[in-house]
């Protein structure tokens, strides 16, 4: 090397358009090593591949800035170095640069609580998961470059649950209510409406809610589904919460249920690892004895319609036909990034109009989406991951019923006073965020 040294951050190049982070394998060099140009420094894994980064010059690695297993920003420096090659220093820095417009922040909005809305709790949680489990191993057979230990660094799941041949989503939300009524301490007859969060419902109609109810023997009293995708669930609790307030129900028993493995294209890597079949429950009650619910937060941005559909509704294929697509299509890229700052904006707005602090709250309670995506949220917002509840390892990304299977399976994880914030992107692009106080 000639010239006067000099030290320089270095940065990782995007592997696509919209990319936006990366996570690092494993490092060739160590701080201290001396390298040479087009050495692999680094091995990365990105949305779109995984490489070795090689050294655009001869150098000496001062300071690596970030650990394996760590994903981040391509804005960010992934290390520092010493170099006297003048050509580096109009170096520009290949950070990522996304096409994807960012999520906009103004989202509709429910209206907040105040000192004339009735207070709203939640009750009693219930979930069910089907008895077949499924690991990455099983899924992977039939990709004979992919390994199992890859699905999970890319996903973050190792197991995910399938429901058998003879289940069938209004199965799973009956055998959650039933789990969630009894967790409440109030009587099946005392549940007014039954509000059924779904993107796979047994028939177009009547609502899987309907279904549920006469399982129940619940007659007379409203029920319905809604479809928000992921945030389904959400949206459930938000429309309950809103019957309480105007005198129609005192008790709302909510459910989210997908069964999405019936629906991935075993040729299509974007879905086909990352579904697990699930139902979730609650209720939602009028009154102070229970789990206070602070604030609902909703929105839907149109712009990213197209990153996460299915063109055939059900939670089969029987009819499909020519030019119709029946399975799930989700374009991975674009919307890691999306539902990484969705992620982002939700928890701080949710904070906001609280106006709890960073330090207050104690618990995110996530839609199960993607432990990547939900790294980099965590990230971003500022909060510590070990903050977020997770259950994606064991159960997949089960949509709707995600946010209520991972309450229902919290146990004594939480406690009196704890400040949570339940939050999800979904399909549409949907969002959504509710905070509750323990």
């Amino acid at each position: 090397m000639e010239g006067a040294m000099f030290k320089m951050p270095l940065y990782l190049p995007a592997q696509g358009a919209t990319e936006v982070e990366a996570t690092i394998i494993e490092w060739h060099v160590a701080e201290g090593d001396r390298f040479r140009k087009g050495q692999a420094l680094v091995q990365v894994d990105s949305a779109k591949s995984v490489f070795d980064f090689e050294a655009p010059c001869d150098g000496l690695l001062l300071r690596r800035l970030h650990l394996e297993g760590e994903t981040l920003p391509l804005t960010d420096p992934i290390m520092e170095i010493e170099t006297s090659d003048p050509a580096m220093r109009d170096w520009i820095p290949p950070a990522a640069t996304g096409e994807f417009p960012a999520p906009r922040a103004e989202a509709s909005r429910a209206a907040p609580s105040g000192p004339n809305l009735q207070p709203t709790v939640l009750l009693g949680f219930g979930g069910y998961l089907p008895t077949r489990v499924v690991d990455n191993a099983e899924l992977v057979a039939g990709f004979p470059e992919i390994t199992a230990e890859y699905v999970y660094q890319v996903t973050g799941i190792r197991h995910r649950h399938w429901a058998d041949d003879d289940e069938k989503p209004s199965d799973m939300a009956y055998q959650a209510a039933l789990e969630a009524i009894r967790d409440s301490g109030i009587a099946a007859k005392e549940i007014d409406a039954v509000i059924v969060a779904t993107t796979t419902p047994d028939v177009a109609m009547p609502s899987t809610a309907a279904i549920v109810q006469d399982r129940l023997n619940l007659q007379t009293i409203p029920a319905f589904d809604v479809n928000a995708a992921c945030s389904g669930w959400l949206y459930a609790v938000s429309v309950a919460r809103g019957m309480i307030v105007s005198g129609t129900a005192r008790n709302v028993l909510t459910i989210g249920v997908d069964m999405q493995s019936r629906l991935l294209d075993r040729a299509d890597r974007n879905a086909y690892f990352l579904f697990g079949d699930g139902a979730g429950a609650a209720i939602v009650s009028a009154g102070v004895e229970g789990h206070r619910i602070h604030d609902v937060l909703l929105g839907s941005d149109t712009r990213g319609l197209h990153l996460a559909h299915r063109d055939e509704p059900g939670y089969v294929i029987r009819n499909g036909q020519n030019g119709v697509d029946p399975w799930i299509r989700i374009d991975g890229h674009a919307l890691f990034r999306f539902a990484a700052e969705s992620f982002t904006l939700l928890i701080r707005e949710a904070m906001e109009r609280t106006s709890w602090t960073e330090e207050q709250v104690r618990w995110i309670v996530p839609h199960q989406a993607n432990g990547r995506i939900l790294k980099a949220a965590a990230r971003r917002s500022h909060l510590g991951f070990d903050r977020f509840l997770m259950n994606v390892e064991r159960v997949g990304n089960t949509s709707s019923a995600s946010i209520p299977l991972a309450l229902a399976e919290a146990g004594e994880t939480f406690h009196p006073g704890d400040k949570l914030i339940l939050c999800s992107v979904g399909a549409g692009i949907t969002t959504a965020a509710v905070s509750v106080e323990w």
